[in-house]
Parts: structure tokens; C-alpha cells; sequence
């Protein structure tokens, strides 16, 4: 009992339960004023424009851009909770922008257009040396969101953190003029630590560090004043949507990117943020099977861009990015690289679109990791018909979950893909957190994107996308072996589920697109 009284102490004086109790705290006086009205001659007043408001909210919800998964649960929450429903939406739901993070957003696409666009010519050559699948699918990248596809650029797979660790090291002790570092997640410990006392004596010595880390996602592990504690050691920091005491949809938009970025030659993306269980250091459940991938070429720039742009938005800054450009890389390199990332502010599902590319131009297989299953129409769709028309595909899931809700949610899915030809497994071992595409044994994408509504329609993310590199053939190779270890998922084992369990995973099911 003293064990569970001190973590909710610690849980209520720490500034998440600071936030949280001030938000609580609106909400309960919003209920008292309504309970309050009850008693007078203006609740029906009330009443009749919470109704109408809960008409306006659906009308709006059903004519928006937004995913159609995301629009039936906002639509069912707002109707069946009338009159809280409304106000909820109007809070929470969709990605609407003031006009001041809207200018900041016109800005931070124009500068982007403006370095990269003008490299985003290569896709009609990509089509010729490695067929119009690749072609089309670098031109999306491309003519989209600004996203060039690289030659020129070594690539190195990683199947998992512990492996990556100290080529991280490496990497950053060679820093000679700067080095850039984005994350979810950064929490003290062996992982952090030790790139913290390389960061600390590069800024010592001159070389340019910037930290840029989500307030969420690191809301548990670092302290408030963390970014003047950083400053001290001459190391720029800045904190990505502080979670701030107000009832907020913007508190919906995180950054989940992964960049670490040394001098424009050499940077790691992937599923691996800075924490200790993504090097299974310190476990959390079971074995933490993580990925990532470095780039060491031409293709690091626009990665570096993609940084900055994020790095100004966050101060709403424009700064000159030409002094960073590195010289042009040699070549000599097999395949292509094409970075890309995905905002969720510009109606542009970036993530979900790569992959629904990457399935529809399969015809042998497609290999899938992924922590999370919690797909829309689309994806369901284009997996069923992919393994339907004869593509082998099989999807890994974790066998241990790190959110039990959302593992309801995304063993929900399995029968309908299994009755379609999809072979599922679970990693027995323990928790999977790689986002990882191979198809054919060409094309790879391996970056921050889950599959979950989140990644593909709320958070800022990234990925790489390659082209007959290498390391696509490493990716597979991975694939099958995390297979081994793998138990399989059948018909029958969904059909030993108790109804109860159905019914519960029905139900988050759809509600899939809020959690």
C-alpha cells in the first residue's frame, strides 16, 4: 500500500500530474455549469445548441480530408455523447492550425521547396535504370512533399539497437563542424549518456549541437529546465509542443522523427530513440527487437534540411541553411536512396502513402514489421487484395505488448487478414518496435512510421526509402530470421478467442482511430 500511495504522489507533484489535475480541472467545471443549468429555464436552450453544434461538428467531420476511419470515431463520439461530444471535437479532434503555426507551416514548406526542390528531378531516371514501379514511386516523394531520391549514398542496416550503439559512437566522435540530433524519446542512462559526453565535448571544442526532443515522449524521463541544463554545456536545445494546462487537439501532433546527423555526411533513423531499452540494456518486455539504418552520401542532406526546418519552426526563425550543405559524395554506390517525412498538418498522409506504394507493387512478397497493427480501410484493403492476387505477405507483431489496449486493437485485425492469405506472427521473444517494409527483394523502407493512426495522420515522422540498395537484402534476410523466433498466428487460434474478448476488441476497434 506505501509503494502504491508514493508513485501516486510522485505521479500527482510530477508535471504531468500537475497538467493533467489543471485539465481535469476545467472539465469538471464545464460539468458543474451544465449540472447547474439543469435547474434553470436556459437548459433548454442549452440543450438545443449542444444539439445543434453535435449536427454542425458531423457535418464538418463528414466534409473534412481526414482519414475515413478517423471521421466514424469522431462521428460515433459526438453523437453518443451529446452534449459533451462537440466540445470534445473541437478540443481534440482534427488538425486544424491558428494562423500563426499556419504562416509557420507555409514557411517551413517554402524553405524546404526551396533547398531540395530543385533536386527533385531524378525519378524519370530512376524509372529508366531501375523500372517505372521505382519511378512512380520516387516521383510521389518527389513532386509531393520535395523528397529527392540519392545516388551517391553507402547505407547500413541495423536488425538491432544493441548493434547500432557503437557506430553511434563512432560517428559522433568524427564530428568536425556539427552535429543535429532529433528524437521522441531521450532518457538518462548508458544510451544517452554516453552520447551526451561526446556532445559535451564536441560544443567544447566548437562543433554546433542541437537537440530537439518531444515534450511528451520525454515528459517522464527528463526534467522540465532540461534544455538550460544542455545549454550549460554549450549544447542548443529546444522541446517540440510543450504539453501546456489547457484542453488542446495540438497536443495530439508529436514529434516521433529519429535523426542523428553528423556534419551532413553521415545520419541514423529508424525505430531506436535515446533510451536504454532500445538497446536492451534495461528490460522492459522481454527482448526489445528495434531496427535502424545509416546513411553515410548526398542522400544525408535532405535529411539535415528536414531538421532544420523543424529546428526553425519551433522558434518560428529563418536561418541560412547553405553553410551547412556538405561537398557532393563519391560515387560508385549501388541502388538509390530516397529520405522522406511526413507532417501532419498538410493533409498529405506521406507514411500511409509509401506504404500503400510499397503493397501495390509487390509480386512475389511483402514482409512487414511493425509494433503496432492498427490499419484504416486503405491498408486493409491493399493487404487483402495483394495476398489474394498470390503475393506472399506476413506481418510481425510483438508477442509481448508495451499498451495492452492497443494490442486488443491490433490482434483484432488478425482473422480478417489471415481469412485473406496473410500470414501473421508474433515475436515471442519479446516486444518488436522495428517499422520495416521489404518488398521483392528491391524496394525497403525502413524508418519512424508505425502502423497506427497516430504515425500516419497525427505525428511528424520519417523514413528512408531504398531502391536495389544492399541493404534490402539484409532487411529480408532480418525478416526471416526474426520469423524463427516467431510463433504463427492461425484461423483456429482466432476462433478459441471467448466472446467477451471479441466483443471488447470490437469495440476498440473501432475506436482505433482516437487511441
Amino acid at each position: 500500500m506505501y509503494q502504491l500511495l508514493s508513485k501516486i504522489g510522485k505521479l500527482l507533484f510530477h508535471r504531468m500530474g500537475v497538467m493533467m489535475t489543471l485539465i481535469a480541472a476545467q472539465i469538471v467545471l464545464y460539468v458543474m455549469g451544465l449540472l447547474w443549468l439543469q435547474d434553470t429555464q436556459y437548459y433548454g436552450v442549452y440543450w438545443g445548441f449542444a444539439l445543434t453544434l453535435s449536427v454542425l461538428a458531423v457535418m464538418w467531420i463528414v466534409g473534412s480530408p481526414s482519414n475515413p476511419g478517423y471521421k466514424i470515431g469522431w462521428i460515433i463520439i459526438v453523437l453518443a455523447l451529446i452534449p459533451f461530444g462537440s466540445l470534445a471535437y473541437l478540443l481534440l479532434g482534427g488538425n486544424r492550425l491558428s494562423y500563426f503555426n499556419q504562416r509557420r507551416l507555409r514557411t517551413m514548406e517554402r524553405r524546404m521547396k526551396q533547398q531540395l526542390g530543385g533536386e527533385c528531378d531524378k525519378s524519370s531516371s530512376l524509372a529508366t535504370l531501375e523500372g517505372p514501379d521505382a519511378g512512380r514511386m520516387a516521383a510521389y516523394l518527389e513532386h509531393t512533399v520535395n523528397c529527392p531520391v540519392y545516388g551517391n549514398t553507402r547505407t547500413k542496416y541495423y536488425p538491432l539497437g544493441d548493434v547500432c550503439y557503437d557506430d553511434i559512437l563512432e560517428a559522433l566522435r568524427g564530428a568536425q563542424r556539427y552535429i543535429f540530433i532529433e528524437y521522441f524519446i531521450i532518457e538518462e542512462g548508458k544510451l544517452w549518456n554516453s552520447v551526451l559526453e561526446i556532445l559535451r565535448e564536441k560544443a567544447a571544442i566548437g562543433v554546433e549541437v542541437r537537440v530537439i526532443y518531444d515534450d511528451i515522449g520525454s515528459i517522464f524521463t527528463l526534467p522540465a529546465n532540461y534544455p538550460a541544463r544542455l545549454e550549460k554545456m554549450g549544447i542548443h536545445c529546444r522541446v517540440f509542443n510543450r504539453l501546456v494546462p489547457v484542453v488542446s487537439f495540438r497536443q495530439n501532433n508529436r514529434d516521433h522523427r529519429k535523426y542523428m546527423i553528423i556534419d551532413g555526411k553521415v545520419a541514423f533513423t529508424g525505430g531506436i530513440n535515446m533510451a536504454d531499452e532500445y538497446i536492451n540494456v534495461k528490460p522492459r518486455f522481454g527482448h526489445w527487437k528495434d531496427t535502424a539504418i545509416r546513411l553515410e552520401g548526398d542522400a544525408v542532406w535532405s535529411m539535415t534540411v528536414s531538421f532544420l526546418s523543424m529546428w526553425d519552426f519551433t522558434r518560428s526563425e529563418e536561418e541560412r541553411f547553405a553553410p551547412y550543405r556538405p561537398a557532393p559524395a563519391p560515387g560508385g554506390v549501388q541502388g538509390y536512396v530516397q529520405p522522406y517525412h511526413d507532417c501532419p498538418w498538410d493533409n498529405e498522409p506521406v507514411g500511409l502513402t509509401v506504404y500503400l506504394n510499397l503493397i501495390n507493387r509487390a509480386n512475389r512478397y511483402v514482409y512487414i514489421t511493425t509494433p503496432y497493427l492498427v490499419i484504416d480501410y486503405s491498408l486493409t484493403m491493399a493487404l487483402t487484395a495483394a495476398a489474394k492476387s498470390g503475393v506472399d505477405v506476413r506481418i510481425i507483431t510483438p508477442h509481448i505488448p508495451d499498451k495492452k489496449t492497443v494490442f486488443e486493437v491490433t490482434r483484432a485485425y488478425y482473422e480478417e487478414l489471415i481469412r485473406a492469405g496473410i500470414r501473421i506472427f508474433e515475436y515471442t521473444p519479446g516486444f518488436i518496435h522495428g517499422k520495416n517494409f521489404v518488398v521483392d527483394g528491391k524496394y525497403a523502407t525502413v524508418g519512424t512510421v508505425n502502423l497506427d493512426y497516430r504515425s500516419m495522420f497525427l505525428h511528424f515522422e520519417n523514413g528512408v526509402l531504398l531502391y536495389d540498395t544492399p541493404t534490402v537484402g539484409e532487411i529480408c534476410e532480418d525478416f526471416l530470421d526474426t520469423q524463427s523466433k516467431s510463433v504463427e498466428i492461425t484461423l483456429e487460434d482466432c476462433k478459441r478467442v471467448p466472446l467477451y474478448r471479441r466483443l471488447l476488441r470490437d469495440v476498440l476497434r473501432l475506436m482505433a482511430p482516437l487511441l
